[in-house]
């Protein structure tokens, strides 16, 4: 039975370990942390959202960007400090700008096609996760904004997702709790929510029951490729079969070392947890999913108790500052917009968004033929996982096909000698 070892144990990393171990590997995940999910898979948005699939490769990202240098709390901040990582990935970033409707194609299908996976995941290990199949509530405030979501809803359609445009009156209906000047708004049915902390815990607690290994609390000393092996010391040095890199931001550096270029930048996100302790907060946060188009914030209701609001992009190297100036617009939308919640309890957080300069993950083989990559989700790594931990799993399986095949029938072999003797 091949020995594929995988880099990262996020979201990411714990459902290419799924897709590998129902194919018939032997697995080993890696992670620098004594837990699983502790970076940028701790505490999202939790949005699992095909509906917010649009790719950021636009003028208009660049010329906000630009305006928004110097305003600290922006949805957008950029580090005015050069080098040459950030010059190089917003350069390619640029060149991809006239892919941006096929782009954003393509995320959409990419979305819509990880639902069927991540339910089988979940019902396969008897997984709670705050799941909840609420829906999304995408509202704007200006009426460029909604125009251009028109634009973008024929964008969504053709990737083959559907959404209903609502007027401020239905939108208020969607969510009554909701407070503000609202222009109107689009409602996506099959888009949902939970908690991606606890349900890539939750999984790998599952697949360490089902054989698969998981080796963490330990950095990658050393990273080596053989012709017929694959190298890796962390605690121990210990030989595979193959590897696949999931390590989000830590995946440009590992890449390296394999003899890849892989041009991930982080992108920081920042999070609140509104913890829920009164009656009041909790009938007053929502049960449906919002995004707020013109703040670019995305929230999430986690069962009874907790209300997540998430969003702001931060282009700063790999710093994982939780900065003041940054949570504190999360902290102020849900007082206007909620203002029953109390926000007396708010856990702030931040994580590094592993994005590719066209938005798209990099899935598939890397220049050796013993490594691989499933990484650079960007802002859709808890929504496009399922689906890229299918693809890499084929993928893997394509190149593994023959052993695989003997592994399998070599026991079935023995046991009808057995049985004849």
């Amino acid at each position: 039975m091949p020995h594929i070892a995988v880099l990262g144990a996020g979201i990411t990393g714990v459902t290419t370990a799924y897709a590998l171990h129902t194919r018939g590997f032997d697995v080993t995940v890696y992670d620098r942390h004594r837990y699983t999910a502790m970076e940028t898979s701790f505490a999202n948005g939790g949005q699992l959202s095909a509906s917010n699939a649009e790719v950021w490769n636009q003028w208009s990202t660049v010329l906000k960007g630009i305006k928004w240098m110097l305003q600290s709390d922006a949805p957008l901040s950029v580090n005015p400090r050069p080098s040459w990582h950030k010059m190089s990935w917003m350069l390619e970033f640029l060149t991809h700008i006239p892919k941006y409707k096929a782009n954003t194609i393509a995320t959409t299908r990419l979305a819509v096609a990880a639902r069927a996976g991540l339910a089988e995941m979940a019902d396969r290990a008897g997984i709670d996760f705050d799941f909840s199949p609420a829906g999304i509530l995408h509202f704007y405030k200006t009426q460029h904004d909604l125009d251009h979501a028109r634009h973008i809803t024929g964008l969504l359609a053709q990737g083959g997702l559907t959404r209903t445009e609502l007027s401020p009156a239905e939108v208020y209906a969607k969510e009554p709790n909701l407070r503000g000047d609202i222009l109107g708004g689009f409602w996506t049915q099959s888009d949902s929510t939970g908690d991606i902390h606890k349900f890539t815990m939750s999984l790998a607690n599952w697949l360490e029951t089902q054989g698969v290994t998981f080796q963490l609390g330990h950095d990658i000393e050393d990273l080596q490729t053989q012709a017929d092996a694959v190298t890796i010391t962390a605690q121990d040095t210990a030989h595979f079969d193959g590897v696949v890199v999931t390590a989000g931001v830590g995946s440009r550096a590992l890449a390296k070392k394999l003899g890849d270029r892989l041009n991930i930048y982080p992108v920081k996100g920042y999070s609140i947890t509104v913890n829920l302790h009164d009656k009041k907060s909790q009938e007053g946060a929502p049960r449906v999913s919002l995004l707020d188009d013109q703040a670019k914030i995305v929230t999430s209701r986690l069962g009874d108790d907790r209300f997540r609001i998430a969003g702001t992009a931060e282009l700063n190297g790999e710093n994982r500052d939780i900065r003041a100036d940054r949570i504190k617009p999360l902290v102020a939308w849900c007082e206007t917009h909620f203002p029953d919640v109390s926000t007396e309890s708010v856990v702030p957080w931040a994580g590094l968004r592993p994005m590719m300069p066209n938005m798209l993950p990099r899935v598939g083989a890397g220049r050796h033929d013993r490594v691989f990559y499933n990484t650079g989700h960007g802002h859709l790594g808890w929504t496009l996982s399922p689906a890229t931990a299918e693809l890499i799993g084929d993928c893997v399986k394509s190149r593994f096909q023959s052993q695989l095949s003997r592994a399998v029938v070599t026991p079935s072999s023995e046991a009808q000698r057995l049985k004849s003797a």
